[in-house]
């Protein structure tokens, strides 16, 4: 591997000498060109100069800058030698700061650094290593492919990895982004949220995978051989709807758990935007209130039968008590006319 660029890192009086490569490569990643629809051919994109319309080599083609009045002021290699620009040959590092400081927008490319000689590689090695104890990365400017740029410096295992940084005001402004109005939320939703987060399991190495350019290359295969493409079946939509905030989060901890074989059933439940198409709104909103009234229905003969039945049982416990008052009320009336003819004097016959 070729370095990109060689340059000085200053770090106070120590001066240490590195090579820089490019730590990305986007030769794997997709990529498509331009074709005509009618006839396959490729549209390619010709370097034609403008004044006289004719194709022009690579060898012919140097750098302009664009004044403000939009004329093209030509640059030589020599020219942009000749600027008075410290971070030329040098990266000087400005301060060290902690990493989380450092806004994830402005992270450009990466590039490894090595220690370039062997006189080099002692303070290459000291930087890096009272960067990971101090646990703070450095940063400064350097110039690289005719351009200034903030760089980050950091530790990464064994070896210095820099980072090119856009300037601040190459970030755009959030302006307009940020929903109107304002939202509140509950603590409950917060905290379901986060149970939300807990339950996401480590990412795997198929996580990781470019399964598109898989299905991509997998389609080609088969148009080269005039055969359909040999794709997995889709899985299966499930076929219930959430339009509840709560219910959705609750149901995607649920799934979560039983992806990870932790239980939970979510059988038949599916996380739909709480903005979506007001007709299934509408829809749920009825079932919900059917539901509702069919509950209460079902309560309301509930209660019906359980207070007949009471009423029932009372007027025959009742019942019962006026029988035994009558029977206690004969008994004693049969005692009192008893007692009457046992006072009374026998008449004697003739």
């Amino acid at each position: 591997m070729r370095p990109t660029a060689k340059f000085s890192i200053s770090f106070g009086l120590v001066t240490i000498p590195v090579a820089a490569y490019s730590a990305t490569d986007t030769t794997a990643s997709v990529s498509f060109v331009r074709i005509h629809t009618a006839d396959g051919g490729r549209v390619r994109n010709q370097p034609v100069c403008s004044l006289e319309g004719v194709e022009v080599t690579e060898d012919e083609i140097g750098r302009g800058y664009k004044a403000d009045d939009d004329t093209l002021v030509p640059l030589t290699d020599e020219d942009l030698a000749a600027l008075p620009l410290p971070t030329a040959k040098t990266l000087t590092i400005l301060a060290f700061v902690d990493g989380g400081d450092i806004d994830p927008l402005q992270m450009g490319k990466g590039y490894y650094l090595s220690a370039d000689g062997s006189a080099a590689a002692k303070p290459y090695v000291l930087l890096r290593e009272a960067m990971e104890r101090h646990q703070r990365v450095g940063l400064g400017k350097v110039a690289l492919h005719g351009r200034e740029t903030l760089a980050m410096i950091r530790p990464v295992e064994d070896t210095l990895v820099m980072q090119v940084l856009l300037w601040p005001d190459q970030i755009r402004p959030m302006e307009g982004v940020l929903p109107e109005g304002g939202v509140d939320l509950g603590s409950q939703e917060v905290e379901a949220a986060e149970s939300l987060m807990d339950s996401y399991r480590e990412l795997s190495e198929g996580d990781v995978h470019d399964h598109y350019r898989e299905a991509l290359e997998e389609m080609v295969a088969a148009k080269l051989a005039h055969r359909e493409p040999d794709f997995e079946a889709p899985q299966a939509e499930p076929a219930a709807q959430v339009m509840d905030l709560m219910a959705a989060l609750q149901d995607s901890v649920r799934a979560a758990q039983q992806s990870r074989g932790e239980g939970g059933d979510t059988e038949g439940a599916t996380v739909t935007s709480l903005t979506g198409h007001p007709s299934q709104q509408s829809a749920a909103k009825k079932s919900a209130t059917k539901k509702r009234a069919t509950e209460k229905e079902s309560a309301k003969k509930s209660t019906g039968g359980t207070a007949k039945k009471t009423a029932a049982r009372t007027a025959k416990a009742g019942g019962a008590g006026k029988s035994a008052g009558s029977a206690k009320k004969s008994a004693a009336a049969k005692t009192t006319a008893a007692k009457k003819t046992a006072g009374k004097p026998r008449r004697r016959a003739g």
